[in-house]
């Protein structure tokens, strides 16, 4: 098995074992189409972006809960094959230079599924991701505090790190920092797990 491919691995054992943890009802239908060990794997290829450069911080600030996976993810995110939805039209240079996420587990990560999609997204301080939404329902968990939600029209909310957020198929949201980046964990289950978002 490859580097990458045994990171992955490694990384989603700890997220399953981390979500189950939760005990959040919420999280069941998510948890019910997680792939059955030994896993199904695929080659992908390692990619950094800029925005890895804010894993210290987020290691640094994580709570007794999170710490261990950010850190398991800050000794591995050199392997990963980290991406970009959009491009520079959708929502500017600045924005790209801030905005990443990798995938453990789906149609595109290491580890194959149809069913769930699985994996991080990560943003740096003072920069929001706006409004978007897509088919797949999905689940956020953020691993650190201090970002700001939306979902629909409704205001700008703080979440607590460790608090599961659910989106709907199609409910439009949108997530922002301030002087703090973002880590959070992210699945997807129904509609196309490698679907573009759609800007709102």
């Amino acid at each position: 098995m490859s580097v990458v491919n045994t990171k992955a691995v490694e990384i989603a054992n700890t997220l399953h074992d981390y979500l189950i943890g939760l005990d959040e009802i919420g999280l069941s239908p998510f948890l019910s189409g997680w792939p059955s060990e030994p896993f199904k794997t695929r080659i992908v290829f390692q990619n950094r972006l800029p925005v890895l450069s804010c894993l210290p911080e987020l290691v640094t600030n994580a709570n007794a809960e999170t710490k261990r996976i950010v850190k398991l993810l800050e000794a591995s995110a050199e392997h990963l094959a980290w991406g970009q939805t959009y491009s520079a039209e959708d929502f500017g240079a600045g924005f790209l230079g801030k905005y990443g996420w990798t995938e453990l587990i789906g149609l595109r990560g290491p580890i194959k599924s149809k069913d769930i999609a699985c994996g991080f997204l990560m943003l740096g301080p003072d920069v929001e991701y706006p409004m978007h939404s897509h088919e797949a329902e999905e689940v956020y968990v953020p691993l650190n505090s201090q970002s700001l939600w939306r979902q629909g029209n409704g205001p700008w909310v703080s979440r607590s790190d460790g608090i599961p957020i659910y989106h709907r198929s199609w409910l439009s949201h949108g997530m922002k920092t301030e002087s703090a980046p973002l880590l959070a964990l992210y699945l997807w289950r129904g509609g196309d797990l490698a679907q573009k978002s759609h800007i709102d």
